[in-house]
């Protein structure tokens, strides 16, 4: 029999032999619902190609079995793996990951969350940009789906969150440095206003201040060009550095291809250390030595942690932003290369 895309829960019903009741149940797990029907009212289900009205389900309080993932970039290596990371999760829920980008834009970051809800989304996952920011506060408080943050905390808010230990890992990146013997370690980012490099920055001057040495932070490296005149600045004064630690990974690729443009040699001059492993730095020569994030067990456990207060909620009422979400804080780990000066 040729399929139907269009056939209704009555027409099934009606083949079936069955109440439109028995149908529903079928659709919905099966419940009270002998097996020899449960079989007999698949087998029409399938022959007819009937797909439930999931826009009438939403109305009468069923889930959309959706959940959105506002991120800021899926071009960076960092969210695209988290992105597959929770799809995974979201398909083995069977529910479908809708994924927006905000460019760190706390504006865009509002306007993605409020189309994300006008389409009835289960819940959300966010990696806000702004960690403090009142508008985003005050959004998540007025509505009713769970959210859990990913990456960075939201904080005043009930919002469970997975975020990386940052400070941590900066630090013990920042002494295996100066172990190394290296004592003018210069640090560059950009992108301050982000909880993760605050923390970083945190992590590497606790560490330059146990050991007694001086900071050397620069905070204005957003792109290859401001890298490249930081550097080169650096170099050309009377105590370069002897070590550059970057707090990026798009920072750590911007400082290897400006040293090498520059023929400085690595680690024999300037020791590299990057913040987030990427895909071609164990491949470059000298290969870099990075702080690797769990990212896809950040994004895993935030998706894990949304779809378990979606199932612990009966269908159709608020979350309960009274009870605090949880807070998960997992360890970096220090891969060691060439370009730290260890060998790989």
């Amino acid at each position: 029999m040729k399929k139907n895309a269009h056939a209704t829960l009555t027409e099934v019903a009606r083949k079936a032999g069955v109440g439109t009741t028995t149908v529903s149940r079928v659709i919905n797990g099966g419940e009270r619902v002998s097996p020899k029907t449960l079989a007999h009212v698949l087998r029409v289900i399938e022959s007819l190609g009937y797909t439930p009205n999931e826009a009438a389900r939403t109305l009468k309080g069923h889930r959309t079995k959706t959940i959105g993932l506002v991120i800021p970039s899926i071009a960076d290596p960092f969210f695209s793996s988290c992105a597959e990371a929770a799809q995974a999760v979201a398909r083995a829920n069977d529910s479908l990951l809708i994924v927006t980008t905000t460019q760190n834009d706390p504006d865009a970051e509002i306007e993605s969350i409020k189309v994300l809800i006008r389409h009835r989304t289960d819940g959300l996952l966010i990696a806000p940009a702004d960690s403090h920011g009142s508008a985003l506060l005050n959004l998540l408080n007025r509505i009713v789906i769970p959210v859990v943050a990913i990456d960075r905390p939201i904080y005043k808010s009930s919002c469970g969150c997975v975020v990386a230990d940052n400070f941590k890992g900066a630090r013990v990146g920042t002494s295996h440095l100066i172990e190394h013997g290296y004592k003018r370690i210069a640090c560059l980012t950009g992108e301050t206003s982000l909880y993760t490099i605050r923390e970083r920055i945190k992590g590497y001057k606790k560490a330059i201040e146990n050991a007694g040495l001086t900071p050397i932070l620069d905070t204005s490296v957003t792109d290859y060009k401001s890298a490249e005149r930081v550097i080169q600045k650096l170099l050309a004064g009377p105590n370069p550095p002897d070590a550059i630690f970057a707090l990026k990974n798009s920072t750590t690729i911007y400082t290897f291809e400006v040293l090498q443009k520059l023929n400085v040699a690595v680690p024999q001059t300037v020791a590299l250390l990057g913040f987030d492993d990427f895909e071609l730095a164990s491949t470059v020569r000298p290969s870099i030595s990075v702080i690797e994030q769990p990212v896809e067990n950040m994004a895993r456990i935030a998706a894990e942690q949304l779809f378990s207060q979606l199932l612990d909620a009966p269908k159709g009422t608020p979350h309960d932003r009274s009870k605090p979400g949880e807070v998960f804080k997992l360890d970096t780990r220090l891969i060691l290369r060439s370009s730290c000066g260890c060998t790989a």
